[in-house]
């Protein structure tokens, strides 16, 4: 017997060896003679166990070099879970970690939310025999708290990339060839840095109009209508998506007069038709002027005013503008074209279904994909993207996605709408259960809306859920859980739901496939 004894190294941060493993083992010789070399070619596989997340990771992948082109909820997701997989990773962001859906999108959004539905409440409360005598909105404190959520959550992700050894250079990225990113750094120097393997993740922009008369003061995004320091008196919003209905419902609370112009035939036209429809009804009654099917011909802006002029001549004056009508994607600029990556239409990066470009060691991930622009989409993606980086085949699948809308009630749905069912030529059962014959949305005084279940009337496969109403985000989750695992109708509605709890309407709706929903 001839025992060898082997240490194993990695390169760690400081340049110095850090030892990973050392043992030994024992090699039965076989005719070997003193003097002649062996060669062993081995794959080392190491568990782990750190915060309860069991990883494997193999001597091949610790050679990997990650370069990723942003920090928002999709780089930076990529960036932590390959670093766990035993990648050396540099992030390369122009702005702050978290991206738009961090920093000018998700959470600052719905931080003001929580104070719209705050004060909704204070409003109703003596429907609960409370009695407030005088209440006041202080929009500089909001402002202030939305600041402090979004901070402490930015200084996670430092914390969380120090934590897995993460690099971050603040700065621009530009691919200079199809293995090296050149960084204008913010201290005005350049670095070019090369890599194993690249992850685009630039992420989109509000969608400027420039005949819309932007001007980021009387006329502005959601980014400056983030900022504001008061609130206006009347706000017209163009555009009745997700973005437009979410600021309608924030500022109709704060007491402005809000008018929404849409070209569609209704507000929230990704939705299921009953959602978008109970939507703009309740919306309706609580103030808000909705105006669709019309177009805007013409912005003209006065001294602290603006009007919207319409095709068919009518004229809406407001003090404020908030356009909300898509998003452009950051594609430009970064050096794409130049490396030979194909781009769509609309600029976006074509990926196939493992996030590959045509160049395959080089991946997109998040809204400059184009696929769907949510951040929980963009954060899927880059976890897949990684483990196809380090050896591990994954496809992404878009079939079950869970779409959320903040609005006052909240809407959320996650699969086939009723209108694309039709347009496919799918035969579906679908039933809906209203909140009114739920007690828990009774009893908390928010039992406007439904939950609404669309399946395959012969194998009873859930092919949809869509919900209007209190936590209608929260409760999308279990109807993505079942999607995503096959449950049925049956096997939904066999499942025991705690008493009384919002949840129960799913289970209703589920029953009331076959008509035989208990409370209905």
């Amino acid at each position: 017997m001839k025992q060898i004894s082997f240490q194993m190294t990695e390169k760690g941060g400081n340049g110095k060896d850090n030892v990973l493993n050392v043992g030994e083992f024992n090699l039965l010789e076989k005719g070997l003679t003193s003097g002649r070399s062996i060669f062993l070619k081995a794959k080392l596989s190491i568990k782990l166990d750190k915060d309860d997340y069991r990883m494997q990771r193999s001597v091949d992948s610790m050679s990997k070099k990650v370069i990723i082109l942003g920090g928002g909820p999709g780089g930076y997701v990529a960036a932590i879970r390959a670093a766990q997989l035993g990648a050396q990773v540099v992030v390369i962001e122009k702005n702050e970690l978290g991206g738009t859906c961090l920093n000018r999108g998700c959470i600052p959004t719905k931080a003001l939310v929580a104070g719209a539905e705050t004060l909704a409440k204070v409003k109703h409360a003596e429907e609960f025999g409370i009695k407030i005598d005088s209440y006041s909105v202080n929009l500089a404190q909001m402002m202030e708290r939305k600041n402090k959520v979004v901070e402490k959550l930015v200084t996670g992700i430092h914390f969380l990339f120090k934590k897995n050894k993460v690099q971050l250079i603040k700065g621009t990225g530009k691919l200079v060839s199809p293995t090296q990113v050149e960084v204008a750094k913010a201290d005005g120097t350049n670095e070019t840095i090369a890599g194993d393997a690249i992850i685009i993740a630039t992420g989109s922009e509000p969608a400027i109009i420039t005949n819309l008369g932007y001007d980021g003061e009387t006329v502005y995004t959601s980014n400056e209508a983030l900022q504001l320091t008061e609130i206006p008196q009347r706000l017209l919003i163009i555009g009745g998506g997700v973005i437009g209905c979410e600021f309608a419902c924030i500022f109709h609370e704060l007491g402005t007069q809000v008018t929404i112009v849409d070209v569609m035939p209704t507000i929230l036209p990704m939705q299921d038709q009953d959602t978008a429809r109970q939507m703009q009804s309740l919306l309706k009654r609580r103030g808000i002027e909705i105006k669709t099917k019309v177009k805007v011909k013409e912005v003209r802006k006065t001294a602290g005013q603006v009007a919207a002029v319409l095709e068919s001549g009518e004229e809406l004056v407001a003090d404020r503008m908030l356009i909300s009508i898509g998003r452009s994607l950051n594609s430009q600029g970064i050096g794409l074209e130049e490396a030979g990556i194909e781009l769509g239409q609309r600029g976006e990066v074509v990926v196939n279904e493992r996030l590959q470009t045509n160049i395959p060691h080089i991946y997109a991930i998040g809204d400059v994909t184009n696929k769907i622009q949510l951040a929980h989409v963009a954060s899927v993606q880059g976890l897949v993207a990684v483990d196809n980086i380090m050896g591990k085949e994954r496809l992404i699948n878009y079939d079950v996605v869970p779409s959320c809308v903040y609005t006052l009630p909240e809407v959320a749905g996650v699969g086939i709408t009723t209108q694309a069912a039709k347009e496919q030529g799918l035969e579906i059962a679908s039933a809906k259960f209203p909140l009114l014959a739920n007690g828990k949305a009774l009893a908390m005084g928010e039992a406007e809306g439904f939950v609404k279940l669309i399946a395959d009337p012969k194998t009873g496969k859930i092919l949809g859920v869509h919900i209007v109403g209190p936590h209608a985000t929260d409760l999308i989750a279990e109807a993505a859980l079942a999607m995503e695992n096959g449950i049925t109708v049956e096997q939904l509605a066999e499942t025991i739901h705690a008493h009384p709890t919002l949840a129960e309407a799913l289970m209703e709706a589920a029953e009331a496939i076959h008509g035989k929903a208990i409370h209905i």
